[in-house]
Formats: structure tokens, sequence, C-alpha cells
């Protein structure tokens, strides 16, 4: 997210604040393409079992856009990462399996914003450092260690809030002793991979289930010290929700570990490489599913 994009995110909390709830459950997202998916996907089980009305509110910025619209009800859940949610907002380093960092979560959530973290949908997507294919394949790189002999020859592409964050550049770099060509050239996220095929950057901090890493003959280098930790992604919600529509609970524990990183992917470059719509490719993968959507 770039500061372009935060000063939108907050016009927009701005505005959403001024409008009356009207017994809708609203679902809110982040602002790239599998949050927008993700967001959908929660509308479109919720509007299978709910009476109320399901109002979307896509695209609000990132992490700290939506926990603050998440703590002052103007959206009543979105999809967040476990491991985003110890760093970005918990201020803690996140280390430990899934289970462990999920708990953890789950336990802060309740205590600190009386918010529900729900189980996890089934894939984890964490960070990803990505090259061109056959740049990787010249130089040689395959894992994050092997980087740090190229790095200073390399030009790196983030977002903002990877360069800010905790668990994002600079713990990188120092974990690995990475020395880049230059400064990180910072971009909004849905540019990183068009700069990267452009060449006009080397190196990406991308996302571990993006749909065009495999289109476009990117390759994902391993993160062979274990410094991102599980960022398994798990919907965030007000409790008021429950009281609302008490069948949204058997709804979250059925979505439950259902979608894998494959599933993902493939749902993610549906929109970003074929462009599918979000919310057909969403109820065609429910339907998939077994879901009964009307």
């Amino acid at each position: 997210m770039d500061r372009r994009s935060f000063l939108a995110g907050l016009v927009v909390l701005s505005a959403a604040g001024c409008m009356p709830r009207k017994g809708e459950l609203t679902v809110g997202s982040k602002n790239f393409t599998e949050q927008l998916l993700l967001g959908e996907l929660l509308a479109q089980v919720l509007g299978s079992v709910c009476r109320q009305p399901i109002e979307r509110r896509l695209y609000l910025a990132g992490t700290y856009i939506c926990h603050q619209a998440l703590l002052a009800g103007r959206i009543d859940m979105y999809v967040e990462y476990t491991g985003t949610v110890l760093a970005a907002i918990l201020k803690e380093h996140p280390s430990g399996d899934s289970q462990s960092v999920y708990q953890q979560v789950k336990d802060a959530y309740q205590r600190q914003f009386n918010l529900d973290v729900m189980p996890p949908l089934g894939f984890n997507n964490s960070f990803a450092m990505v090259m061109r294919g056959d740049d990787a394949r010249r130089l040689k790189v395959t894992t994050l260690s092997q980087l740090a002999n190229v790095a200073p020859h390399l030009r790196l592409g983030v977002g903002y809030e990877f360069l800010e964050r905790q668990d994002g550049y600079k713990g990188l770099v120092s974990t690995y002793g990475l020395k880049f060509a230059e400064a990180p050239r910072v971009m909004d996220l849905g540019l990183l991979y068009r700069a990267l095929q452009n060449k006009s950057v080397d190196v990406v901090a991308g996302n571990n289930t993006d749909g065009l890493i495999a289109a476009l003959g990117f390759v994902v280098l391993d993160d062979d010290k274990h410094y991102f930790p599980p960022y398994d992604a798990v919907p965030i919600v007000r409790p008021q929700v429950f009281q609302e529509c008490p069948q949204a609970r058997a709804a979250f524990d059925r979505l439950g570990g259902r979608i894998t990183a494959e599933d993902m992917r493939q749902m993610n470059y549906a929109v970003d490489g074929e462009k599918k719509d979000a919310a057909e490719v969403v109820r065609d993968f429910l339907r998939d599913q077994g879901y009964k959507l009307g």
C-alpha cells in the first residue's frame, strides 16, 4: 500500500462513517485481487445463510485501515493473515508453527479487541521473494541465501507495508545479509509484477498465492532460513454478527480448511490473468465445493 492508497482509504472510511447502518452485514477487504476474492467469498457464503442484506465494502487499502474499520463497526468482517496480525497489529515477532500462531492471534484478538478469529481457510499466503525465471536460472539462484551473492547488481520492488512492517524489509535484509543496487522502489501492490515483467526491477516482494507468478514464468526463492512466519488466512469477525445471524458461525466453520494454496492461485489467476469477474470466479468455486447459492 502506497501513501496515496493509505490516504484514499482514510477518505473511504470517513465517508463510510457518515453512512447509517441499516441492519446489513458488511464485508470488507484490502486492496488487492486475493482480498477482493476473499471478501466476495465471505459475502456469498453469508448471503446463502443469513436473512440480512450483505454489503460489500472492498478495497479499503491495507491492514491498518481494515482493522480500524472493524473496530469502528464500519465493517463486520474481513480476511486477515495470522503473521500479519502479529507483526502489524499486535507488534509482536511472529514465530512458531501455524497452529501456535493462530491460537496466539485468536486469544489476543478476543482479549484486546473483542473480535472473533474464525478457523483458518486452509492456505498460507506467506510473503514470497520473486524473480524472473530466466534471471534466476542464469544467476543460479534458488534460495534467499544465494540471492545475497548477486543482490548488489539487482533492484528490489516492494509494497509500502512490506517496507514498514516488522516482518518485512528490514528484518529480511538483516537475516540474509542482502544489499541491493539501490533503495527499494515502493509501489502499489498491483504494479509489482508488471514492474518485474518489464524489467523496471529484478526482485519483488510478492505473495505465495499470487496467480501471475507461474503464468509469467517467475520463480519464488526458497526462504531457507525460515524468516517469514505462517500467514494463514483467517476471517476476523465482530461478535455482533452471530447475534444478528446465528447461522453465520456454522458457515465460517464449514469454510475452515476448504481453500488450498493452489485453489487460491487459480482464482487469483482467473481474475488477474484471464480477466474474469471476481464474483463469478468465487461463485464457481463455491458451487464446486457443494454450496447452494440460489
